[in-house]
This record gives C-alpha cells, structure tokens and sequence, in this order.
C-alpha cells in the first residue's frame, strides 16, 4: 500500500469519528489547536525563516514571499482564526427544511460533512491552519498537501496541531500532510476516488488547471481572480479613490485584489490623474488604453494580454469605458467570476451591475478585498470557489457541509 492510500484511509476513519462528535468537543480541540500555535510559534517562525530563506536563493516573486513568509502578527492571527471558528454555529445537524408529504412521510434536510477534503496549495502555510480548523469543525478529515517551497512550515504548524487533537481526545488524523514534495503524489491523491470526497487546490492558475484536467475526484476551485473596480461616472471622486487604491496596494499578492480599473468617461478627465497619481505613490505599475493615455501620458500601453493577467503584483491595467453597459461586456469577456465592484451614488446604477455581473461576490461602494470568508462573517475561509457546485464564493463552514434527507414513516410503502 502507498503512502498516501495510508493516509487516505486514516483520514476515512478519522472521518466517520468527526462526523458524530459533539460541537463542545469540537470547540474545545480547536481552542486546544489556537493554544498550540502559539505555544510553538518560535518553532513555527524558524522553520518558517528557513523555507523563506531558500525561496529568496531561488529567486521567488516577492508576491510568494508575501505569501509564504509568517511573522508573530500571522500566527496570532492564524489563532485567533481558529477561536473564531469555535465561536461560530455548527452546521452539522442543522434541519435545512423539514415538511411532511400527504401520506405522512415527515421529511428534513440535515446538513452533514463532506467526509474526507483533500487540501492542495501553494506557499500560504496560514492556509494549514484555516483548513485544519474549519474542517474539524464541520466534521471533515483533512489531507493537506502544501507546496514544497512551504514544507518546513507545514510540517511545525500540523504537528503543532496534532498535539492539540491529541490531547482533547480528537483523532489525530483529522489532520495529516502529505510530508513528501514529490508532484507524483499529487496526481495519486487526485485519483483517490472513494477515498477523498472533494479535492479543493488554491494557488495560482497553473496548479489549478493542472488539478482540475487530471482529477478524478470531484475538484471545488478558482483558477484565477481578474478583480475590477469601475468607477461609474456618478461616483464619489474620494470614495472612488479610496476604494481602488484599498483594492490595489493593501495586498496586491491575493486572489481578491483588484487587476483591472474600469472608469467612466465622464469621470476620467478629473478621475484618472488623481488616483494615478496615488497608485504610482504606492508603487503600482498602470497599463492604460488610447483613451486612459491621452488622460495620464506617461504610463505603458495595455495590450490584450494585460485585460486578461491576474498579475498578483503591483501593477494596474486601466480602461476608460463609455457606459455601463460596457464595462459589464469588459467583465464579462475577460473576468474570472471571482469578485467585482462598483463605485457609484445612483442606487439604480448599482443594482444593475449587481444583478447583472456574474462573480461568486460583487461589491457596490467597497473593496474587492472583502471578498473573504472573515471579513463576510464565516469565519475563517478554506477557499473560494468561482464554480456553482456546490458553493460560490468563500466556502466556510456550511459550504464544508451538504443536507442529506432524513424520511421518518410509519410502515408507508410505495404503491
């Protein structure tokens, strides 16, 4: 038997456990979990400095070292992660709905784990502990397999974790990683059918593509967030101007940051010079069209590639639009369903790019940054799906669930 088969089938056990524990007890492994964070975090910082360390020597991007690279600000916050989702109701045995048919069958729809999630990402060793706790609270095992580049991270933060499960009573393979770089074991895991339930990857759009073509178990992912903010021509100039440079330079190495400007033509001629002039501040490279170039000169031309590039960087391409209309064709031809914006005072504006943009979150008047299971009230978050099945959008704890129907009778039978 394999490695991962091993862990597989640990992880399958360990599932029908999680799936039947109470919530305090639940509650109490992942506070026991926060408690063990911190109580290794100088543990968890070197190995962290090491793995940094050797990306730096092979020439990562600074937006992967952004990612990868833990501080005691991040580990707290990794923690407090974990209390939040402790706080939070628990899903499973939540009654959906519940009726009764004519001949008295009474029916509920109750909501239930998933069973085993098979977890594939990149430099993001925060992601170990959001997927560890959020799965354990819904009932979940999870198989982690982070990238090489994070693996002395990983290693400290699971066995961080299991030390917690352990000693709350909580199967220790709830929680297990898969400690071998080797990218073959990435497409066994992605054949594990029967054995992992749902396959959810984050990174960027090449290990996406590459899980999504090759999975035989059902795969829940984006592949890449091309985020725009338009500037609708009856928009606030300083309300506008905060937004996009929120959007852009609060992070710019994550999926919910803003790729692409869209700006009103109305707006522009007073728009677009004061917010480029407050993104270069910050450092960001913008990309202009005619129209946005005839606007702010010194900037390069946006060809067709940067409509379409989730740069992940400080860098900004911009198009001056002449409707509303057109900068919803924009979204839609060169979007990747994940967030978009708008900035206008016209409610009428605002509900018609609301209901008409298809992304898994759409802003009116706020960031694209707050496309994030925290700051929407779930919790922490394992990922965000631009898919429609099952979720959409961040994927919390009820999105780590599915209802199940539960039929009570009294000896019916089927004529």
């Amino acid at each position: 038997m394999s490695e991962l088969r091993a862990i597989a089938e640990r992880a399958k056990r360990a599932a029908r456990e999680l799936a039947t524990l109470p919530t305090e007890t639940k509650n109490k492994a992942l506070r026991a979990m926060a408690d063990a964070l911190e109580a290794h975090m100088s543990v968890i910082l070197k190995a962290n400095q090491e793995d940094v360390e050797e990306a730096r020597q092979k020439g990562q991007t600074p937006a992967l070292l952004d990612r990868l690279a833990l501080n005691e600000s991040r580990i707290e916050a990794m923690a407090q992660g974990l209390r939040n989702v402790a706080e939070l109701s628990d899903p499973v045995g939540e009654i959906v709905e519940a009726y009764e048919r004519p001949n008295g069958l009474r029916v509920q729809r109750v909501r239930v784990p998933l069973g085993v999630i098979g977890m594939i990402y990149e430099a993001r060793p925060n992601a170990t502990a959001d997927a560890a706790g959020l799965c354990l609270k819904s009932g979940n095992a999870v198989i982690l397999r982070g990238g090489s580049e994070a693996l002395r991270s990983n290693v400290a933060i699971v066995e961080a974790l299991q030390v917690a499960l352990k000693e709350t009573g909580v199967p220790e393979d709830a929680v297990q990683l898969v400690k071998t770089p080797d990218r073959a074991l990435v497409d066994e895991m992605l054949q594990l059918v029967g054995w992992i339930d749902l396959i959810i990857p984050r990174g960027g759009e090449g290990l996406i593509r590459y899980v999504q073509e090759r999975a035989q178990v059902p795969v829940l992912a984006h592949a890449k967030g091309v985020c725009h903010v338009y500037v609708d021509a009856e928009a606030d100039p300083d309300k506008a101007l905060r937004i996009c440079v929120n959007a852009k330079v609060q992070r710019p190495g994550v999926c919910n940051a803003m790729e692409t400007l869209l700006v009103h033509e109305r707006i522009a001629p007073q728009f677009l010079p004061k917010v480029a002039e407050a993104l270069r501040e910050k450092g960001v490279e913008l990309r202009g069209c005619p129209k946005t170039r005839a606007l702010v000169p010194d900037i390069k031309p946006a060809t067709e590639a940067d409509w379409e590039a989730e740069y992940l960087d400080l860098i900004l391409a911009v198009r001056v639009v002449g409707s509303l209309d057109e900068a919803i064709e924009h979204i839609a031809q060169y979007g990747s369903r994940h967030t978009e914006a708008i900035v206008t005072e016209n409610p009428q504006t605002a509900r018609e790019f609301l209901q008409r943009v298809d992304a898994s979150a759409v802003m009116w008047n706020a960031s694209t940054r707050f496309n994030d299971g925290g700051e929407l009230g779930l919790g922490a978050e394992i990922g965000i799906s631009t898919t429609k099945l099952h979720a959409y959008g961040p994927m919390g704890l009820r999105e780590l669930t599915v209802p199940k129907f539960v039929v009570v009778g009294d000896g019916q039978v089927r004529e």
